[in-house]
């Protein structure tokens, strides 16, 4: 991106959804669980331990905000994040919390300020 370019309105409030999305921690679940390779409901309900009525809840938020696409395969649908940027954002992040981790051992990864 380049940073010379004005950052619109609404680019600022796709961000701010976004990332309020991104602030629960069953849709960071999902999303993690569906880099990877596309998932079904069930698949995700299953793996994560959550009712599929609750994965099925965040899922439309998640589509909503385009951080997850559909795609049919026969009569079920399958879903996956919605592109790299994406997955870059949640995998760097995660990173980012585990190299705190290492670095501090007794750190819970939150930085905390006085």
């Amino acid at each position: 991106m380049n940073t010379a370019e004005p950052i619109s309105s609404q680019d600022l409030n796709f961000l701010a959804e976004a990332f309020r999305l991104l602030g629960d921690p069953s849709r960071r679940k999902i999303l993690l669980h569906c880099e990877d390779s596309p998932k079904s409901v069930t698949d995700i309900s299953e793996a994560l331990e959550l009712s599929q009525s609750l994965v099925s809840h965040h899922l439309r938020l998640l589509r909503g905000a385009r951080l997850v696409t559909r795609v049919r395969h026969s009569k079920q649908m399958f879903y996956e994040v919605t592109d790299r940027h994406v997955g870059d954002i949640l995998l760097d992040m995660l990173s980012h919390a585990r190299e705190e981790r290492r670095n501090d051992p007794q750190s819970d990864g939150i930085a905390r300020h006085s």
